[in-house]
């Protein structure tokens, strides 16, 4: 078991690695397959903190899944599963935000939820089963329709606690609440990302080119000093300069998909 978990492991790391240098959709639909278990997984101990479909959470995670996916550097050393649990999971949680609000419930709602609990009751008992919609609706003398609404209403009246477990692991639990979005850090995230991609933009570049750009840019020297010191004239730190701003922007352009025949 061990030897196949590692293999699956190794597998999965090489179609990532493919994968970032050189995008399908073919590819990303296997990857997202591969690991389909751990969106599966997620979705499960997500479901049983609150009252919305396993099935709803399961496709939603795989948003996040695809989302993990592509934002995935093999080259940083991480484990996947480490990488996309906080992607597939912050999906769910939006999801479940966005459906959490909670609902006035009218009058006569409220008391058909009442009465429903005692008529379900003595169904379940004549029955020996759980009455259906159409039983239910007859024994309260209301519309099929009215009763799902009620049931509805009544489902999604509570908003979800934010001290709901969302997932144990081996020494915590993590809540809810531990997952809300912290505006400052998401942005502080984001800027480190720019940061990156423009570094690897850059170290792209001809040596005098980057050169040239970090003195001006980084450095705030002028065109002057910068000819001066890699031994060139102003006019061609110019010139170089455009040229790397231009080659850079063609080196953080988002590769498009190639669709696999």
């Amino acid at each position: 078991m061990a030897t196949q978990t590692s293999s699956l492991r190794s597998r999965g790391m090489e179609m990532l690695m493919a994968y970032k240098q050189r995008p399908s959709i073919k590819l990303r639909n296997d990857l997202v397959r591969l690991n389909a278990g751990l969106v599966r997984k997620i979705a499960h101990r997500v479901s049983h903190q609150c009252a919305e479909p396993y099935e709803d959470l399961e496709q939603i995670g795989y948003l996040g899944l695809i989302r993990a996916i592509e934002r995935f550097d093999p080259s940083q050393g991480c484990a996947f599963s480490s990488f996309a649990v906080p992607y597939i999971r912050g999906e769910m949680l939006h999801f479940l935000r966005d459906r959490g609000s909670t609902v006035k419930i009218p009058r006569r709602w409220q008391d058909l939820q009442k009465a429903s609990q005692k008529m379900q009751a003595d169904l379940l008992r004549h029955y020996g089963r759980q009455p259906s919609d159409y039983e239910m609706a007859d024994a309260l003398a209301i519309s099929v329709k009215e009763w799902r609404q009620v049931k509805m209403a009544n489902k999604n009246r509570m908003p979800l606690s934010l001290d709901a477990t969302v997932c144990h692991q081996t020494d915590s639990t993590i809540t809810l609440g531990d997952t809300l979005p912290d505006v400052h850090y998401q942005l502080l995230q984001a800027l480190e990302e720019d940061r990156q991609q423009l570094q690897r933009a850059l170290s792209q570049l001809e040596e005098k080119t980057r050169s040239a750009i970090e003195f001006v840019f980084f450095k705030g020297l002028s065109r002057k000093e910068v000819a001066e010191r890699i031994g060139v004239s102003p006019m061609t730190v110019t010139r170089r300069i455009q040229r790397g701003v231009d080659q850079m922007i063609t080196y953080l352009q988002p590769q498009a998909l190639q669709t696999d025949p």
